[in-house]
């Protein structure tokens, strides 16, 4: 089979999410690769890619950089040859008034000539849906779930039609469930019926894995798509019509030896959870003091040594606390500082572990996540098999292979960080 490039083309607002999409593409039999930032239209890591996932991190910052980042990755995807775009973000919405969803779907739909653009963000395999514009987690509404207390975008109001409408230019309406029920014609028909009403973004409500699949197959000829991972589950099949894809060996990794760790950044209520079951084990464990941190003392040294007292053990290192010690740490010496603080100190302490033979890496975060790539210097990820809903296993690129697992801080059972470094461990090819 010879093709001019990737099929689809990802561009994802953090690096946890990157890897939630392109898990979801390897599991419909798509050879995926993730790149962390933008590589260069040749590289080689890219050559035989079915679909390719360009990590931002880009979900918090200005919107206008985030649309800067936003349209430099579409060039890229493009220059490679794919022909969809899907502008991937958290199934959590996660997003302020001012962006980062609205400005930058707007600003791809521009760049591409796509006059009306879906949004689907529910992820029903991890509890996230959509029904009548309302954003569930679990059997609660998106603001009681926990998201209203997220530290950088608190989640207030679960209508995801007045939120996307906050941050943007054009008319959002809704594609409701009713609708998505009957198929991917009548979906295509509501589609079109709103574009003449003068919608330019459509929230669509979506239950189960069913309801993405059909949406994905209503729009297989839009050039852009937006939402959770869950809307590239019906994607990969509008392409094997007329292609053949990877089918099984999409999800085949080497295995990796050498050290491992676990690194927590994320405190989400999940991953509290995780690291509560770690301790309750008696496993080996190092809390991260963000006051001491602002206090200039060598807390990632510390780190390190504890990681050197306890060889022959996998240790924890988590700056993880429960949503009232975060509150106290904000207060004190503001959100930004405190989470900019925790990232730079786990990716320093990533790299320091480096140097001493770890070479697996078990990251709850999707902050935490893309400090410690990006202090691991990892440029792509190969992408496998998943541990969890949303979290596959990876490999690095490049001549010298990390296996590593970057968590959603909401992802994943109490027991995770168990069936991660297992995972990792383990021979997949």
């Amino acid at each position: 089979m010879t093709r001019a490039g990737a099929f689809i083309g990802c561009i994802a607002d953090d690096f946890t999410g990157a890897t939630d999409i392109a898990s979801t593409l390897v599991r419909a039999g798509m050879k995926t690769v993730q790149t962390i930032g933008i590589p260069e239209a040749d590289d080689p890591m890219i050559a035989d890619a079915e679909a390719i996932v360009v990590a931002l991190k880009s979900r918090t910052i200005a919107a206008e950089e985030a649309v800067a980042q936003s349209l430099a990755a579409l060039d890229f995807l493009r220059s490679a040859g794919c022909q969809q775009i899907v502008f991937k973000y958290c199934s959590t919405f996660d997003s302020t008034e001012k962006g980062n969803i609205g400005p930058v779907a707007e600003a791809l739909a521009k760049a591409l000539g796509q006059e009306v653009t879906i949004a689907a963000p529910s992820f029903p395999a991890n509890g996230r849906t959509v029904y009548n514009g309302h954003l569930f987690v679990g059997h609660a509404l998106l603001n009681e779930s926990g998201m209203q207390n997220h530290p950088l975008t608190p989640m207030k109001d679960a209508n995801l039609v007045r939120v996307l409408q906050a941050q943007s230019t054009g008319t959002v309406g809704l594609i409701d469930l009713s609708t998505v029920f009957k198929g991917a014609e009548q979906i295509r028909a509501a589609i079109g019926k709103a574009k003449a009403e003068g919608a330019t973004l459509l929230i669509v409500d979506a239950i189960s894995e069913a309801d993405l699949t059909v949406i994905g197959q209503a729009c297989r000829d839009h050039v852009l798509i937006t939402g959770g991972s869950g809307i590239a589950l019906g994607l990969p099949d509008n392409f094997r019509a007329s292609t053949e894809l990877s089918g099984a060996d999409a999800a085949v990794l080497p295995a990796v030896a050498g050290k491992d760790v676990v690194l927590a950044g994320s405190g989400s209520l999940r991953t509290n959870l995780q690291v509560a079951r770690w301790i309750e084990a008696e496993r080996p464990a190092y809390r991260i003091d963000v006051m001491k941190l602002a206090a200039g003392e060598p807390v990632a040294e510390e780190a390190v040594a504890f990681f050197d007292a306890h060889a022959g053990q996998t240790v924890l290192i988590y700056a993880t606390s429960p949503a009232d010690e975060l509150r106290q740490v904000q207060a004190a010496i503001g959100a930004q500082k405190a989470g900019e603080m925790v990232e730079h100190a786990l990716g320093r302490i990533a790299h320091l572990l480096k140097n001493r033979g770890v070479r697996r890496f078990v990251v709850a975060g999707g902050e935490t996540s893309g400090a410690v790539v990006q202090a691991l210097d990892v440029k792509g990820l190969r992408i496998g098999a998943p541990i969890a809903p949303g979290v596959p296993a990876t490999v690095s690129t490049g001549s010298e292979p990390l296996a590593l697992a970057l968590k959603s801080g909401n992802f994943g059972e109490a027991d995770f960080f168990e069936k991660a470094l297992l995972a990792l461990s383990g021979d997949q090819s």
